[in-house]
């Protein structure tokens, strides 16, 4: 089975090309601090605008820096089943333990289509490898609905997990209650997978975290408390986190001359400035990806200081992998003119 804490890893960048050595060490970070496996090139990871070579080559780097020790799992999902197909041959072939299919974008197919036409399709050309349907309708416009995931899971012993990411608590008691007690649940938003673990009608068993990017160790110990039954313990790591998981999406009002608008900073933004601001390997997005607002930065930079003064044991492993001081780098302000717009 596929449990524990996962990392959606980021891909840094030098001059908009793959920063491989930034890669490298943020993978030996991760696998430093205790992470169950790695994730790359998912949303985190920026595949919508990486190239198929970038793409293949950075699986390729994880699968080789993690054999071993951690779990690789490779984002190979498509709005077109032929690539996806041909992106997970290659990903079967480094050697990975398992394929993210994200569901198809844009295109919009039912969740019979999704099922019949894709999930299935490349489930059944892979049986060796797992294969994880990825069910995130705020990004894709469509949902593989939890009858449809059941029916794969009863044609596909391969297909027996998801990673959850509709925010829709009663969507996931659902699909445990299609696919049942075997079934693996995967929490794909940072902020609900304490609920969605200890929850005994969802019984999640980890998460796919966008945080552990920045938070490793701490994130990884709250889901290896709650595996264990500890919930008083992995409460307090929640407790310590919860700044920090508001930094998946940064949502500030903005003013422009025709009246007040929301902007929603979409991941990976906030946590590549907060990487940037803390010292590790980053690079900001690739277009159409921009920057934060700087009163989305702002937001940024209140709570890394204020996790760094409530829980500074919670930074203390980027401090000691990178050899930096922390307190000196929230004070620099020096930043703010790279990270931001200037003006909306």
């Amino acid at each position: 089975m596929i449990t524990g804490c996962f990392t959606a890893l980021v891909t840094p960048f030098k001059n908009d090309s793959v920063d491989y050595e930034g890669l490298s060490t943020l993978i030996d970070f991760q696998i430093a601090n205790g992470i169950t496996g790695i994730l790359a090139v998912g949303t985190t990871g920026e595949s919508p605008t990486l190239t198929w070579d970038e793409h293949n080559g950075i699986i390729e780097k994880v699968t080789k820096k993690s054999k071993g020790t951690c779990l690789c799992i490779a984002g190979t999902g498509s709005n077109n089943t032929k690539e996806a197909l041909a992106a997970t041959k290659h990903a079967a072939n480094v050697g990975v333990d398992a394929v993210l299919l994200v569901d198809p974008y844009y295109n919009g197919p039912s969740s019979l289509e999704i099922r019949k036409e894709y999930i299935g399709p490349v489930a059944s050309a892979f049986p060796d490898i797992h294969i994880i349907p990825y069910v995130i309708p705020g990004r894709t416009g469509t949902q593989l609905l939890p009858e449809d995931l059941a029916l794969l899971y009863k044609e596909f012993s391969n297909v027996d997990t998801v990673k959850e990411a509709t925010g829709n608590i009663e969507n996931m008691k659902r699909t445990r209650k299609c696919c049942g007690t075997g079934y693996t649940i995967l929490s794909g938003d940072d902020g609900l997978t304490y609920d969605m673990i200890t929850d005994p009608e969802i019984n999640a068993a980890g998460v796919i975290s966008v945080i552990t990017n920045i938070a490793p160790k701490a994130i990884a110990q709250m889901v290896n408390a709650l595996i264990q039954g500890n919930k008083s313990e992995a409460k307090q790591y929640k407790i310590a986190l919860d700044p920090l998981f508001e930094l998946v999406t940064v949502k500030t009002m903005e003013k422009t001359p025709y009246g007040d608008v929301v902007c929603r900073a979409r991941n990976p933004l906030a946590i590549k400035a907060a990487m940037t601001i803390l010292g590790m390997p980053s690079g900001g997005c690739r277009r159409p990806l921009g920057k934060l607002t700087r009163n989305g930065l702002e937001k940024v930079i209140d709570v890394l200081r204020n996790v760094q003064n409530e829980n500074p044991e919670i930074f203390k492993p980027v401090e000691d992998f990178f050899n930096i001081n922390i307190e000196k780098r929230l004070k620099d302000n020096s930043f703010i003119k790279d990270l931001c717009y200037q003006n909306y």
